[in-house]
């Protein structure tokens, strides 16, 4: 999809696209891969996890690895921006690493912008115990927890507090993608917990209340914005090639 995104944008001849491939101790044992790969327990990986072999390391620092190579002026010369997208669970991923991702000095020195693209996401990690849906907070203990909000975060953290976390995270350039078809509240892959729930009945109101969060919490302006994409549901292939998201993703 991303390939064909940056074909349709007539870029492809500018464009490298990276799918990072995160792997879980089943995957290893199904393709008899080799011990140095790395896996994770389940899907560890998308809130930042440390793999469980061969070494601990956290997902976000792969990702980290990944942005550190591409912003290496020895090895890339000519890279202006990286955008890491994510669709649906890749959507969550890339919102929670929005969150915690260190910041790179090479970036700035080089002169790379950065931008985050988060797609039709089930949830979103909220900053303090508020949530635009009433609920049974007894019912729901695990409402706060990382990945739903900043309690219990992850090693990869480092020791920040829910104020640092939000204090940079604020600054840096997020676009909230959002189908306006992406409505179905039933959706098999729409996470259903009680956490969730909280946040909304569906995925586009899920985005939309939490962007309406941060701009109450943040009333100075925050360096994201919120785009919706007429016609497309929950469909990463429609929001990739949208004019909408083109433009997330291809905008100079």
């Amino acid at each position: 999809s991303a390939e064909s995104a940056a074909e349709l944008a007539g870029q492809t001849a500018h464009t490298l696209v990276i799918a990072p491939q995160f792997l879980n101790e089943s995957d290893v044992t199904l393709y008899s891969l080799p011990p140095t790969v790395l896996r994770w327990q389940g899907n560890e990986w998308m809130g930042g996890g440390l793999s469980t072999g061969p070494n601990p390391l956290s997902s976000y620092a792969a990702l980290d690895e990944i942005v550190a190579r591409v912003s290496d002026r020895k090895q890339f010369p000519d890279v202006k921006q990286i955008v890491i997208f994510g669709h649906s669970g890749g959507g969550q991923v890339v919102q929670r690493y929005a969150l915690l991702a260190k910041d790179q000095p090479a970036l700035k020195a080089n002169g790379i912008r950065l931008r985050y693209v988060v797609a039709n996401p089930s949830s979103y990690a909220y900053f303090n115990e508020q949530r635009p849906v009433a609920f049974d907070h007894a019912q729901c203990p695990g409402f706060n927890r990382w990945k739903y909000g900043l309690a219990d975060m992850p090693v990869y953290a480092g020791g920040q507090t829910p104020l640092q976390v939000e204090s940079a995270y604020v600054k840096r350039e997020v676009i909230y993608l959002l189908g306006q078809q992406d409505v179905d509240p039933e959706h098999p892959a729409l996470d259903k917990s009680c956490a969730a729930e909280a946040q909304g009945a569906y995925r586009l109101m899920r985005g939309k209340l939490y962007f309406g969060y941060l701009l109450r919490r943040h009333p100075e302006g925050v360096n994201q914005r919120l785009v919706e994409v007429p016609g497309v549901g929950h469909d990463g292939d429609g929001m990739l090639t949208s004019a909408e998201g083109q433009k997330a993703l291809f905008d100079q």
